[in-house]
């Protein structure tokens, strides 16, 4: 499947974030701090907010490649697939790189927040467990 962009341009804001990420977690790449930005913000309801103007002054730039690793065409069908949801024009590269960036920038936004991810199992408990049904289930009764 075509990649939603050839190069994934992270914002300063952006690189402060993933830096934070990283050094709060130990997560040695920031591709793989991205793909997780990305998947926070594809599970929102709600579509991002257009809330970088200049995407690449003192940022960050990762080829598609890097980004999505063995996951590029999994990662690719569900920005496609989310976009054509929100009613993104998926034929025009311009619109359709502009909403992946604002999903990436959410994401880490949402990632980097709060004081409460002091390392990766923090980040764990944080952004899957109580986001997912797993919360539920510790409410049941064993």
């Amino acid at each position: 499947m075509k990649p939603p962009v050839e190069t994934v341009r992270i914002s300063q804001q952006g690189r402060d974030q993933l830096i934070k990420l990283k050094r709060a977690t130990g997560i040695e790449h920031w591709n793989i701090i991205c793909r997780w930005a990305l998947c926070v913000s594809l599970r929102e309801p709600t579509v991002p907010i257009r809330a970088i103007s200049s995407p690449s002054e003192g940022g960050v730039e990762i080829s598609w490649k890097i980004f999505s690793g063995d996951l590029s065409d999994v990662l690719a069908a569900l920005v496609f697939s989310r976009a054509t949801k929100d009613r993104v024009d998926t034929t025009d590269p311009t619109a359709l790189a502009s909403y992946f960036r604002d999903h990436v920038h959410r994401g880490l936004g949402y990632l980097a927040s709060g004081k409460e991810t002091s390392d990766l199992s923090d980040l764990f408990v944080r952004w899957l467990s109580e986001r997912s049904n797993l919360k539920n289930l510790r409410a049941v009764p064993g």
